[in-house]
């Protein structure tokens, strides 16, 4: 059985919420909430699927990601487990992120109105406005780490951040500094680990939430339980590579390799980030953790490059100038010799995705020249 498929205008994020409901208690069409209008959709998708999720990968073509209401909902139920009860949500991020439909599935599955901000560019007296909206005590937000680093910038924003019972952040890993900039202006923040595929965050400050699993293959992360996808739309071979059933347990293999200390999941990027310098594995994530905790450096992006004594290495993309050796040091410091950085290359702005997260594939091409 099947049911439509619609495309929803996600730069209305009101059309999103009046969509999503009837999508998700089943009666009314599938919905793929994006900002433009997608090409190559289908009519008809599987019966059980409520929400497709269209991903930008940084390194990849985008993926459909079909999601059920039960997944949304298995993913609301433990969030609300871990929240301590319901509340209101802010919803802060786009629409059309996996981050963005969780707020307005939390918010019906608890059965409560969100406030949503204009979807007119991210800013500090935006979200200040958004927050005097709020009517119930308890209440929550999503935020992608730029957005609190710009928060972090303002007392009024802060002074709004402090106001909510607990904010969520992931989508991209948050530098140590910010976060804990935050918690020492006592700012309640969980940091969270998860895609689309598991119906957004499902690991919380390196913990699974109830009802998930979590389990290591060759360092490869993958996540099992009732919030994961039902696979890719049109997709059948990348479905079957990337969900696999082991044991009576169908398990979603991710792109991310980690490490599990004391219990704790410790993200260390993505698997096609691991490079060989000079015989040694280096995690471009690593570095370029290490590189953006450097006062002016938040933004920077690092990539690999050919070496002709190293093989590889790591180049650092940055709109701000550092010095080379400095920053070298630096690195090596906290990390390996290996993992210093080669050169650096100053542009004027780095490009992004539709996501906001940086644009890998043209940053590497331009150090490529």
């Amino acid at each position: 059985m099947t049911r439509e498929l619609w495309s929803v205008d996600a730069r209305d994020p009101r059309k999103v919420w009046t969509a999503l409901k009837p999508a998700l208690d089943g009666t009314g069409a599938a919905i793929l909430p994006h900002p433009a209008s997608p090409s190559g959709l289908p009519e008809t998708v599987p019966a059980n699927v409520a929400v497709v999720v269209e991903t930008s990968g940084s390194t990849g073509r985008p993926k459909r990601v079909m999601l059920s209401a039960d997944a949304l909902k298995a993913s609301a139920a433990a969030s609300e487990e871990l929240l301590g009860g319901p509340g209101q949500w802010l919803l802060a991020v786009p629409a059309h992120y996996i981050a963005g439909i969780n707020v307005l599935a939390r918010s019906y599955f608890a059965g409560t109105e969100p406030v949503m901000m204009k979807p007119t560019g991210f800013s500090a007296d935006a979200f200040i406005a958004a927050v005097a909206e709020l009517t119930a005590e308890r209440r929550f937000t999503s935020l992608v780490p730029v957005q609190l680093a710009r928060l972090l910038e303002s007392d009024e924003a802060i002074a709004a951040l402090g106001t909510f019972t607990r904010i969520l952040v992931g989508g991209q890993s948050i530098p140590a500094a910010a976060l804990a900039v935050a918690r020492a202006r006592g700012i309640v923040i969980t940091t969270t680990y998860g895609s689309s595929e598991s119906s957004g965050g499902c690991v919380w400050d390196g913990k699974v939430m109830p009802g998930a699993q979590l389990r290591l293959v060759d360092d490869r992360i993958e996540l099992a339980g009732p919030m994961l996808a039902e696979g890719y739309l049109d997709d059948p071979r990348r479905s079957a590579f990337s969900f696999r059933e082991h044991d009576g347990i169908r398990w979603y293999r991710t792109d991310d390799v980690g490490e599990i200390v004391d219990g704790v999941l410790r993200v260390r990027g993505r698997a096609d980030d691991m490079i060989i310098s000079g015989g040694v594995k280096v995690s471009l994530t690593e570095v370029e953790n290490a590189v953006r905790a450097i006062p002016g450096q938040s933004a920077a992006v690092v990539v690999a490059a050919p070496h002709p004594e190293w093989g590889e290495a790591p180049v650092v993309i940055t709109t701000t100038a550092i010095d080379l050796d400095a920053l070298r040091q630096t690195v090596a410091a906290q990390l390996s010799a290996a993992a210093a950085p080669a050169r650096i290359m100053l542009i004027d702005k780095i490009p992004l995705l539709s996501t906001g997260k940086p644009d890998r594939l043209a940053l590497a091409s331009v150090v490529l020249k």
